[in-house]
């Protein structure tokens, strides 16, 4: 399964790239899950002052999964 298949937005594209091994043929899992908390974390820190809108809206619109 590759992520492309998927209506994802271009930053989960790039954490694909930079975790994909050619060696292996294989997407480093841990890598991967390990950019996409950073990125929540950093999305949450920036966007936390938001009232009136949900943390996991907030989060979906981010990476394009509305």
């Amino acid at each position: 399964m590759n992520l492309r298949e998927y209506k994802m937005n271009e930053r989960i594209k790039e954490f694909e790239k930079q975790c994909w091994d050619n060696q292996t043929n294989h997407l480093n899992v841990e890598k991967f899950a390990q950019l996409i908390v950073w990125e929540c974390a950093y999305v949450m820190d920036k966007d936390a002052d938001h009232p009136f809108v949900s943390r996991g809206s907030i989060l979906k619109h981010h990476f394009g999964l509305e």
